[in-house]
């Protein structure tokens, strides 16, 4: 007898008609990158990514891995995060319901299904590394000023390059904090700036 898609599927949302908070840690833990990052991490993985949640409202982007995968918990990558069950607080996530797709602010960009669930990590940890130098270009030496509040951070984001003729004099960093207050989508300008300096460099 041949059995039904869901029934085949792993795991389903049990919302059916809303965004539902998850516990992280129960089904899956997730990894987040900015949206921008995230479509270049998705071009590099090709079939090798498992169901992707894409949130537009605040420009990120989610990958179900296994539970405490541990070489998960060793990443240090600039505005990626690895979230997963806390020993003293729970982490949540939100999930459309299975059926959701980019007519919604929150979707499954890719769906889930049998053959779709969990990425694999050891695919997932080098797409992202190359997809953050392509499109933030090559992570900053060390600590960084945040333009807005001045202090150093660990995790300085380009948020402008000030040129001087044709050639790019500083870049302007921030805190992942203060880099959303800077022009609405700073990951996005600091990509196209990436690129078009890349383009001048190539004429």
């Amino acid at each position: 007898m041949a059995t039904s898609t869901a029934q085949a599927l792993p795991w389903t949302p049990p919302n059916t008609e809303d965004v539902e908070v998850l516990p992280v840690g129960t089904w899956w833990d997730a990894v987040s990158a900015p949206t921008p990052v995230a479509d270049r991490a998705l071009e590099l993985l090709g079939d090798q990514a498992g169901a992707v949640i894409q949130d537009d409202t605040y420009g990120k982007t989610y990958w179900l891995i296994g539970i405490d995968t541990a070489t998960a918990r060793s990443w240090r990558m600039r505005q990626v995060r690895v979230l997963t069950e806390l020993t003293d607080e729970g982490t949540l996530l939100g999930v459309p319901p299975a059926s959701w797709g980019a007519e919604h602010r929150t979707y499954w960009r890719i769906p889930l299904g049998p053959d779709r669930y969990l990425t694999d990590i050891n695919h997932l940890v080098p797409a992202l590394r190359q997809a953050l130098d392509d499109v933030l270009g090559p992570e900053p030496d060390g600590r960084q000023l945040c333009y807005r509040c001045q202090l150093p951070t660990d995790e300085p984001v380009p948020v402008a390059i000030e040129h001087t003729g044709s050639l790019a004099s500083s870049t302007v960093y921030a805190c992942p904090t203060h880099a959303r207050d800077y022009p609405r989508d700073t990951v996005a300008q600091a990509a196209a700036m990436r690129r078009a300096l890349d383009r001048g460099r190539s004429r």
